[in-house]
């Protein structure tokens, strides 16, 4: 009779014991002759192994990770920066006795600038001109040993002026220079940290010159000064802000210019064309442009290959020496071209700086110009052969 809680049940038989494993049964554990516990598995050092990885994966990530994060917050967001400065960054234009009459320059507390001595020096007249196209006048306030320049705009800019950082930045963190290009744009381009700076030749040309160096917060941390792109070099914070205190420091009182022929910039002039595209619009843009550059550069007997036989014999060389000799003209656009017969009539308006004591400067020394060129064809190419003032000059500021 079988019971339920077994006690009568048949008795089972015995376990199979595998060959050679002698007396060993279930409840023995085994043992070495020498008395040592028995070598681990396998099974054993592989856990360890896996637990070790595992621990080197989260260390290491962690450190990536912390590298990672730090590198972020060195680096400048230069299209951000731009947006942020660009207001108070300015260009500047002078025609000078010794300058190179172009470059760039930041709109500091005080509604002064802070741009480069090379840019203006012994200057008879200086303009700057905002990032909204305004013109405003300037005055030579005085320049530092090291080539710094402050200017006192005759006016009040629109930009928020450029704060001077609070310290230095980090060795490693990266700058940034912002400057103009010579066909007025602004730019940005890093400059890399102090620790591993960027030759500045490879992101410089002459009329960035003036130009700031900022942080990535867009806070004035240098300027870019020199004679030349080659040997340009940055003013560092410290010195600057001297030169921005109220009072400033380190600056000394500079003369104008008292030369007879001054200069502007010598780069080419292209005017900005305002009307269709034609060819006809594309060829009168060509000789204006050529007009304007000629007459910048001072290369009067050249120009006289831009006029007409009628209008040679009256604008002479000396002549147009004796009018031009000051004279800089930027800004040009060309609002009509209209055909006439086998020419052409063009309407270009223009700024032209000049010497206070110009003949007929009355008092001014930049001046909007609005003329009505009448062309005509000299052996197959438009040439100039009158001019006329469509409307009186005003100040280039008004």
């Amino acid at each position: 009779m079988v019971v339920e809680d077994g006690r009568g049940a048949l008795p089972r038989p015995p376990r199979h014991i595998p060959a050679g494993a002698g007396a060993l049964t279930q409840l023995e554990a085994p043992t070495r002759s020498s008395g040592a516990p028995p070598p681990r598995g396998p099974w054993v050092f592989g856990r360890f192994l896996a637990g070790l990885v595992v621990l080197l994966v989260v260390v290491a990530g962690g450190v990536g990770a912390g590298w990672y994060v730090r590198a972020q917050t060195l680096r400048i967001d230069t299209s951000q920066v731009l947006k942020n400065v660009q207001p108070a960054v300015v260009r500047i234009l002078a025609t000078t006795c010794a300058g190179t009459g172009e470059g760039s320059g930041v709109l500091i507390d005080g509604g002064r600038i802070l741009t480069a001595k090379s840019a203006i020096s012994q200057p008879l007249s200086i303009v700057v001109i905002s990032p909204d196209g305004k013109i405003h006048r300037a005055n030579l306030l005085g320049t530092s040993n090291d080539g710094v320049a402050v200017l006192q705009p005759i006016g009040q800019l629109d930009g928020t002026p450029v704060q001077l950082a609070p310290a230095d930045p980090e060795p490693k963190a990266e700058r940034a220079l912002i400057g103009y290009t010579a066909a007025g744009k602004a730019t940005i381009q890093s400059i890399g940290s102090t620790a591993q700076p960027k030759p500045l030749e490879s992101v410089m040309n002459a009329a960035k010159l003036g130009g700031p160096v900022v942080d990535k917060s867009g806070r004035l941390a240098g300027l870019v000064v020199g004679d030349t792109v080659q040997t340009s070099t940055i003013v560092p914070l410290g010195t600057l802000r001297g030169y921005a205190a109220t009072a400033p420091t380190g600056i000394s009182a500079a003369a104008g210019g008292s030369c007879d022929r001054s200069r502007g910039p010598q780069s080419a002039v292209a005017p900005e064309l305002q009307v269709a595209r034609t060819a006809l619009a594309t060829e009168a843009q060509r000789l204006l442009g050529n007009y304007l550059t000629l007459e910048n550069q001072h290369d009067f007997a050249g120009l006289q290959s831009l006029y007409s036989d009628r209008l040679a014999k009256t604008l002479t060389e000396a002549r147009d020496q004796q009018s031009h000799q000051t004279s800089y003209f930027f800004g040009p656009k060309l609002t009509e071209v209209s055909a006439d017969g086998d020419g052409a009539y063009a309407r270009l308006a223009y700024n032209v700086l000049f010497s206070p004591t110009a003949a007929g400067a009355s008092g001014r020394t930049c001046n909007r110009l609005d003329v009505r060129y009448k062309l005509t064809r000299a052996d197959g190419k438009l040439v100039i052969d009158e001019a006329r003032q469509m409307t009186d000059p005003v100040a280039c500021d008004s």
